[in-house]
């Protein structure tokens, strides 16, 4: 039945079914100690009110956001590092009870490192969005593309060799962006060449540095969704 679905999945959203069996993993656990400690210190904050959440995982988690994003807006930055989409959905609700009116989401990254099905990471993606539209159905919902990785610096082995499940994921997060009438944030267009993380902007070819999040929040403001 599991290849079934994923078959099913792969020919919805485009997706090479063959790639997605090569390293398939059921490990989708995510409430370690590190999730733990920062979910108890979001829920403490789950009634503070923002105008624009971002949503994610490490990357996201070490955004200066508020100090690039400026007064225009309040600011929220409810990163986890190491957080994968089943962690994400099982924390949404509390993200958005205070009404936001944007959220930033960029997802997945874990879930390709663990190698879990990409018919499992899309199904999450589409539970998250229908969770913020029925809590906060006015906050408007920007999905952005997972960054590329740059593998000439990279520290990770888990991580080696995933171009292809990065660039099959980002198509299926397009489709969904046009599925539900959201946009569609191409966040590698100023970060990456292609498909290669700048070298300018990492250090250890996945995490980005203090430029990159300069440039990310100037495209973001460039493009009008700030």
């Amino acid at each position: 039945m599991r290849y079934m679905v994923l078959f099913f999945m792969a020919a919805l959203y485009g997706l090479p079914a063959i790639s997605q069996e090569k390293k398939v993993s059921t490990d989708s656990t995510f409430d370690n100690w590190y999730y733990v400690s920062r979910e108890k210190l979001y829920q403490r904050l789950k009634d503070v009110k923002y105008d624009v959440i971002f949503f994610g995982n490490s990357i996201t988690e070490n955004g200066p956001w508020q100090e690039l994003v400026g007064r225009k807006y309040k600011v929220g930055n409810r990163g986890i590092g190491g957080d994968n989409t089943f962690g994400m959905k099982a924390r949404i609700a509390d993200v958005v009870l205070s009404k936001p009116k944007k959220i930033f989401l960029m997802m997945g990254i874990n879930d390709i490192g663990r190698g879990l099905p990409a018919s499992w990471t899309l199904a999450n993606y589409e539970s998250v969005i229908q969770i913020i539209q029925k809590v906060s159905p006015k906050t408007r919902i920007y999905l952005q593309s997972v960054l590329p990785l740059n593998e000439t610096v990279l520290k990770y082995d888990y991580l080696l060799n995933c171009e292809k499940a990065i660039r099959d994921l980002n198509t299926a997060i397009r489709k969904i962006a046009g599925k539900y009438g959201l946009v569609y944030v191409d966040v590698k267009e100023v970060l990456a060449d292609g498909y290669v993380l700048k070298k300018e902007f990492t250090q250890d070819g996945i995490h980005v540095n203090t430029d990159a999040y300069i440039r990310w929040v100037q495209y973001l403001k460039d493009k009008k969704y700030l």
